[in-house]
């Protein structure tokens, strides 16, 4: 199964017009983490993929791949 969160996440990042830096501060976590993340250097933990799908408005099945 290839991991879509990576291009999810940097999808809607776009959508949004919104930095890595302002999603980092709203969701409390370090822009290297959205980094990490959205090259697929790093898998988020399932808090962090919760705190990013409310944010979002995103279901965290949609963010994994799981849905479209």
């Amino acid at each position: 199964m290839k991991n879509l969160f990576p291009q999810r996440l940097t999808e809607l990042l776009k959508i949004n017009n919104l930095s890595k830096r302002a999603l980092a501060r709203a969701i409390g976590v370090s822009v290297a983490s959205i980094s990490d993340w959205s090259t697929g250097k790093v898998q988020p933990t399932a808090e962090n993929i919760y705190l990013v799908a409310k944010y979002f408005n995103e279901s965290s099945d949609y963010l994994l791949g799981l849905e479209d």
